[in-house]
């Protein structure tokens, strides 16, 4: 797994399981191996195992992937990793901070099992901007988390603009059972593949988040409400005509299909000085 500013600052004590930050290590093999058939690796894949704690989904990995990059930010962890991995030189050992790794450039899959403190800046870190390299993956989380990303219901900005470019879905609860130390609480896993098609062209994607973001500013506000910040009352008529919605409902209540037809309307109709602006470096602050 990971950390740095991210550990806890309780001792451990003399015989004690190590466990920073949500870290807590898989143990059963034949979860480790399903994680890594749902990805559906190749020779050709490059791919990341983000926190990769001792290598057990390294291990997997490495014997199907044409490069690994496995990135841990604990030094104990990191010498275990590199004794094991030694005679591999397709699979990388890189000793850093998750949150301050910089992504490959060339397209790659992400198969982990990440720190719960640190999931949702670790899946902004994926998915905030498409224009990334990164393809698919198969990430396990807190069952709590997989949940709030993958629910019909959807309460932040962030979550929307991701199902934009990103099919996110619920894979299968894991007991806690099958990690060392047991968290308090379940986890589970999903699996992220890259639209065909997305809702709104990957190049826009600063524009649909500076839409996204402003129609979000009250989460709880009725459709009506939200849109008369940017369309005009015969453009949010219209609007809810092509999103077949016959009554006020709230914004949360949108789906993915919604947000894209809201995305071409107003980039349709609504001139440009009247969309509202977000700039590349706030999004991990959302």
């Amino acid at each position: 797994m990971t950390t740095n500013k991210h550990k806890s600052t309780k001792k451990i004590t003399r015989g004690a399981p190590r466990n920073f930050s949500g870290q807590h290590l898989m143990h059963n093999n034949k979860l480790i191996h399903s994680i890594v058939d749902l990805a559906k690796i190749s020779k050709n894949d490059t791919v990341l195992d983000l926190g990769a704690g001792k290598g057990a989904l390294t291990s997997v990995l490495s014997q199907r992937a044409r490069k690994v990059l496995a990135v841990e930010y604990d030094s104990e962890f990191v010498e275990v990793l590199k004794r094991k991995f030694f005679q591999q030189k397709h699979t990388k050992i890189i000793h850093e901070d998750i949150l301050q790794f910089h992504l490959p450039k060339e397209p790659f899959i992400v198969v982990s099992n990440i720190p719960y403190s640190i999931t949702t800046p670790i899946m902004k870190l994926l998915l905030n901007n498409p224009l990334s390299g990164f393809q698919r993956g198969v990430i396990v989380m807190e069952k709590g988390a997989a949940k709030r990303f993958t629910s019909n219901m959807v309460k932040d900005p962030y979550v929307i603009a991701w199902r934009m470019w990103f099919d996110i879905r619920y894979s299968k609860e894991i007991s806690r059972k099958n990690f060392s130390p047991p968290p308090r609480v379940d986890s589970a896993m999903i699996s992220i593949n890259r639209k065909a098609r997305p809702f709104v062209p990957t190049s826009d994607y600063l524009i649909f988040w500076g839409m996204v973001n402003y129609l979000f500013k009250s989460p709880r506000s009725s459709i009506n409400l939200a849109f008369q910040r940017i369309f005009t009352p015969p453009q949010i008529k219209q609007l809810k005509r092509s999103l077949g919605v016959k009554t006020d409902m709230p914004v949360t209540s949108l789906s993915e299909q919604q947000w894209g037809i809201i995305y071409k309307t107003m980039v349709k109709h609504v001139p440009k000085f009247r969309w509202p602006k977000i700039k590349k470096e706030k999004l991990d602050h959302i």
